[in-house]
This record gives C-alpha cells, sequence and structure tokens, in this order.
C-alpha cells in the first residue's frame, strides 16, 4: 500500500504542475523520434524537473507506461529502470510504423467521516471504492486525469497508434507528430472525453532553457471546432502541455470536480 500511495502522490503531482512554465514538469523523452534500422529500438528517458529536459530533480517513475504499437495493441512496457534522477526504458519496435509511448493515470483523492473521525484517501479511481468501508458518511471526492506521452517511428510513418481512447483530455494528430519540420504548418485537435474542445489554450516549450536563461514559452489556441493550425518554430525538442478546466486553484480540487492534464514531447526538424 505504501508503494501505491508513493507512486499516487507522484502522479497527482505531475498532474498539477504540467502547465506550468516555472515548476517542476514531468517528462519523456525518447532518444530518437524516428529510427531507421533493421532491428530498432528506442531508449525513453523520464525524469520530473525545473530545467525542461534536465536531470536536476528526482525521477520518473514509469513503470506504468503503456506502448501502442502501429496496429493499434496496446501492452504494458516492462523493464524500466528507476535512477536518482531519471528512469530508462529500453524498448525494441519490432513492427514497421509509429508507436504511442503513454503513462495515463486516473487517480481520486478525497475524505469521509466514519465514528465522528474524518479520514482521508487517495488512489487509482478503479479501486478507491475499496478504501471507503460501509457505513461511510460524508463522502468526499474529487477526481485528477492525466496523461503523459510521446511518438516514435521505426522505419516509416503509420496512424494505427493515433486513434484517441475518448477518455480523458487528448490531443489528436492530424499532422503526424514525427514527420514535423520548422516553417511548415501543424494541425492537430484537443478533445475532451472525445469531445472536441473549442477556444482551449496549450503552449510549447523548447529545449534549452538553461541555455538562454527564458522559457520562450510559444501560447496557441484551438478555434471553435476544437482544432489548431500554426507554422512550426525552429527545429528543436518541444514539451507540449495542457490543463482542464482552464483555471485551477492550486492544492486538491473541490469535491466532485474532476481535473485534466496532458503533456508530451516532440521532435521538429529542420526545414
Amino acid at each position: 500500500m505504501h508503494h501505491l500511495v508513493k507512486k499516487t502522490v507522484l502522479s497527482l503531482a505531475l498532474a498539477s504542475v504540467c502547465c506550468s512554465a516555472s515548476a517542476h514538469r514531468g517528462w519523456m523523452l525518447p532518444s530518437s523520434s524516428f529510427i531507421e534500422k533493421e532491428e530498432a529500438w528506442v531508449t525513453i528517458d523520464g525524469a520530473v524537473s525545473e530545467g525542461l529536459f534536465e536531470f536536476d530533480h528526482v525521477p520518473l517513475r514509469m513503470d506504468g507506461v503503456s506502448v501502442t504499437d502501429p496496429d493499434g495493441v496496446t501492452t504494458a512496457a516492462t523493464g524500466a529502470v528507476l535512477g536518482k534522477l531519471r528512469s530508462t526504458l529500453d524498448l525494441r519496435l519490432p513492427k514497421d510504423g509509429t508507436y504511442r509511448i503513454a503513462m495515463v493515470s486516473n487517480n481520486v483523492m478525497g475524505s469521509y467521516k466514519l465514528g465522528g473521525e474524518e479520514k482521508r484517501f487517495r488512489g487509482p479511481e478503479a479501486s478507491i471504492a475499496a478504501e471507503i468501508p460501509a457505513g461511510a458518511t460524508d463522502v468526499r471526492k474529487s477526481h485528477t486525469h492525466s496523461r503523459m506521452e510521446t511518438f516514435v517511428s521505426a522505419n516509416k510513418l503509420s496512424t494505427g497508434a493515433l486513434k484517441p481512447s475518448g477518455e480523458g483530455l487528448e490531443l489528436v494528430p492530424v499532422t503526424h507528430p514525427n514527420d514535423l519540420r520548422a516553417g511548415e504548418t501543424a494541425r492537430v485537435r484537443f478533445q475532451l472525453d472525445g469531445k472536441p474542445l473549442p477556444n482551449f489554450p496549450f503552449s510549447l516549450v523548447p529545449a534549452g532553457v538553461k541555455y538562454r536563461g527564458t522559457i520562450n514559452e510559444i501560447r496557441l489556441s484551438t478555434d471553435a471546432r476544437g482544432e489548431a493550425s500554426f507554422t512550426l518554430p525552429a527545429a528543436n525538442r518541444y514539451w507540449m502541455s495542457a490543463k482542464y478546466p482552464v483555471e485551477q486553484a492550486k492544492g486538491p480540487g473541490e469535491p466532485g470536480a474532476r481535473r485534466y492534464a496532458y503533456s508530451a514531447t516532440f521532435e521538429i526538424l529542420p526545414e
């Protein structure tokens, strides 16, 4: 139970800070976004850091990573190694095409009263019912759903792994996420539980904050249809983030509240 609580606390922390330009960010970064080899492998680094893509805080616990292959089949990834400042995960890519590497959490935190005493709980939504005993009163719950992901292609691009699940806050790529070039136009959609999010803000932050001394956050928004079309910035690795509701108070949400967070890493290549 102690291990479960530690994992849940980290998931909730990631969800609460993923969109703050000055806070610690959780991220997964592939060694390459496009691999051209007969036997393709990719290494994923994961960390929670203040400096974007720097190993300066704590490792990201990657035992909840899932991999969706080019055929759209999703399996749990195994073999992640937890270090002092980062985690690493080596993935073999046996099929040609695009893979989605994701960490999705759906957690609940709240309180109840039993025998005149207030008790608190937190954990995955699927198992939290067992934490609340019969006879509990004044049950209050808030929900946090977060998705962190990246995309990698082996030898060719494909779209089978890009289909949305219809759950939580999701990016739906229109332009392929491994075919991004500086100066070209990219199109994306955002949706919440399968429904388009119109006029929804999101942002991009380029790697190299440590050397620039500034965040250089690029702020964007979807249109009335929940779609955004924008010119891709200079070649670099980028961290994308978004949250819903857009305005969120610090700390636990109000009883019954639902919070959603999304983040992803992308590579933009030269023209």
